[in-house]
């Protein structure tokens, strides 16, 4: 019996257990995927497609407070609902005790690999491997040898924005290296020089399609260890497509935003998000051949999907600013921190040895105002652990306005903070996709919760789930027969 029958066999009859991995696609929208499925520009989801169950999820929340990634991947992972789990900020999940999928797993037998998987507690069980996302890298990879990449592409990831960044000879001949002995490809070396040249010779401004590539450099990483390591079960994470939606729905459907982009704009990122997903098309034909090489049933899963931004207030999209030296800024203030991380777009997080060095940086960063009366720094509500700070204005300003601190200097705008490129027009919706390969089609039109992928996924795996209790989602195994 191949391969493939042994995949179907398990997905079908859901008794013997299998091997799964999780390719976790963030954000992209089931409706768009049906779309350009159907007008053929999506041939490898069109085959996963059909042969799948295929199924339309569900947050596990109302509250568009909490329609967040690191919230509702970190909710799919441990099988709680937000009320229950209260992980409410990317790195949280790292520091927060509840078991997750690969502990379960692991205590029942299975080994376990989780490549990028958003805001995912650290592990290093033996057989298997562990990245964190590259908001949450803190050198911490397993096996230790996987820092290497980790931190390189977490820096690359959070400021990637940041004019000011700077990677040295060393770390770029450090990370190739790394990639020369584990499993980079002649195909993602081939799409690099493609893109260069392209930049060269067309627009550099098309360095946006950079994002995609890291995709493939990780999926190499992640195809040598799969072969090499072969977990039961294992996850895999990216972005890239949820970033051009967020950044370019406004190029995607001119005709929804009141305040339209320039057709020079239109000409450049049009098609940005059609070229996310036929990206991820592509990427998914080589999950689907990996999944078949080592005996695994692939799992496809969104979490989350978007939709245009179109409160009035935003028509035209929201700016997003970020500091140019935001340690820098602190040493000027005279402000003693421990360590200061940045999260998501425009966020950072700052934490102290003591609490009353935290108010203090509160303080002095509350201090700062426009010269037309606007506070400049934003604190989230929940700040356990650490100060979460962003610059709070979301509209274009101009790099010479004035900037008012505390202590009564006047300061140029540019000269503390700059513009990310991409304004922000696509924001989230709670329906998300999920995908099982099982050999055989079928549709379902109920949506399922995405906490009832906990269950499922450790029934298809055999693991016995009694000492995971107080989960209220409901296993989709018998869906699969």
């Amino acid at each position: 019996m191949n391969k493939m029958s042994d995949i179907q066999r398990a997905g079908e009859a859901a008794a013997a257990p299998c091997r799964l991995i999780f390719a976790e696609f963030n954000e992209l929208c089931p409706w768009l995927i049906d779309r350009w499925m159907a007008d053929g520009r999506l041939p490898n989801f069109r085959r996963m497609h059909d042969r799948s169950a295929v199924f339309e999820t569900r947050a596990d929340v109302a509250d568009p407070v909490h329609l967040e990634p690191w919230i509702q991947w970190y909710s799919l992972h441990t099988g709680l609902s937000f009320d229950q789990h209260r992980v409410f900020h990317l790195t949280e999940g790292a520091k927060a005790g509840h078991d997750d999928l690969w502990r379960v797993a692991h205590r029942g037998g299975r080994t376990v690999g989780s490549f990028a998987s958003m805001n995912t507690r650290p592990f290093d069980f033996a057989g298997g491997f562990y990245v964190a996302d590259p908001w949450s890298e803190d050198g911490n990879a397993a096996p230790a040898e996987l820092d290497i990449y980790s931190r390189f592409v977490g820096s690359n990831v959070r400021e990637y924005s940041n004019p000011n960044r700077r990677l040295t000879l060393g770390d770029k001949a450090r990370f190739l290296a790394f990639m020369l002995r584990r499993g980079l490809s002649a195909g993602t070396v081939a799409r690099i020089v493609a893109q260069l040249t392209a930049e060269r010779l067309k627009d550099r401004r098309l360095s946006w399609r950079r994002a995609a590539l890291l995709d493939r450099l990780q999926f190499d990483v992640f195809r040598h260890y799969q072969r090499t390591r072969r977990p039961d079960f294992s996850t895999f994470f990216i972005n890239s497509t949820a970033h051009f939606q967020h950044s370019y729905w406004r190029h995607f459907q001119p005709e929804a935003f009141t305040v339209k982009p320039p057709a020079a704009d239109l000409a450049l990122y049009g098609d940005a998000i059609l070229f996310g997903y036929q990206a991820m098309d592509a990427l998914l034909g080589a999950f689907m051949a990996l999944a078949e090489e080592t005996g695994a049933m692939l799992v496809f899963m969104t979490a989350l999907s978007q939709q245009p931004y179109l409160d009035a207030e935003e028509s035209g999209g929201r700016h997003f600013y970020r500091l140019l030296d935001v340690e820098g800024l602190f040493r000027r203030l005279d402000l003693p921190f421990a360590n200061i991380d940045p999260t998501m777009t425009h966020q950072y997080l700052a934490t102290f040895a003591r609490d009353a060095d935290l108010e203090r940086a509160r303080a002095a960063l509350g201090g700062f105002r426009m010269a037309d009366g606007r506070v400049l720094f934003d604190f989230n509500a929940r700040t356990e652990g650490g100060l979460y700070f962003s610059c709070d204005l979301r509209s274009e300003v101009a790099p010479d306005a004035r900037i008012v601190a505390g202590s009564g200097e006047t300061l140029r705008f540019g000269d503390l903070l700059y513009r990310i490129d991409a304004t922000k027009s696509g924001r989230h919706h709670p329906a998300g996709a999920l995908w099982f390969a099982t050999g055989r089609h079928r549709r379902f039109a109920d949506p399922v919760s995405i906490l009832d992928i906990f269950p499922t996924a450790l029934d298809l795996m055999g693991v016995d789930r009694s000492g995971a209790e107080g989960r209220t989602g409901t296993s989709l195994v018998g869906l699969l027969r």
